[in-house]
C-alpha cells in the first residue's frame, strides 16, 4: 500500500536488496511483494539470494560441480515463482534458511 501511495504507475520497476537476509526470507519477501497487481514490476537484486548456497555447495570443488548447478537451478525455480507470487517455501534446503548479514560489510 505504501509503494502504490508514493510511487507513480509509470516507474517500471522497483528493486530491492536482499543483503542480510537469508535467501529464504529474500524469496518468501519478494513473493509477498507480487501476492497483488502491481503497475509496476518488483523485484530484488538476486547476487547473493541465489549465489550463497551454491557457492557453499561449490567450495571451489570440481565434484561439487553438479551439486552447486542442481542446487543454483533449485533457487532460480524458487525465485522464479516468487516473482510471480506463486512460490509456497516448500524443499528448501537449511543452508538457504541461514542469514547472510555481515557486520560491517563493506564493498
Amino acid at each position: 500500500k505504501l509503494l502504490r501511495n508514493r510511487i507513480p504507475p509509470a516507474v517500471p520497476g522497483i528493486m530491492f536488496l536482499s543483503g542480510g537476509q537469508s535467501e529464504l526470507e529474500a524469496t518468501l519477501n519478494l513473493n509477498a511483494m507480487n501476492q497483488g497487481s502491481n503497475p509496476w514490476h518488483v523485484s530484488f537484486s538476486y547476487a547473493r539470494a541465489l549465489q550463497n548456497t551454491c557457492l557453499k555447495t561449490w567450495g571451489g570443488r570440481e565434484e561439487n560441480v553438479k551439486a552447486a548447478q542442481d542446487t543454483l537451478l533449485t533457487r532460480a525455480k524458487a525465485n522464479s515463482l516468487a516473482q510471480l507470487g506463486k512460490y509456497t517455501g516448500e524443499g528448501e534446503s537449511e543452508d538457504a534458511k541461514e542469514g547472510m548479514f555481515v557486520k560491517g560489510y563493506t564493498y
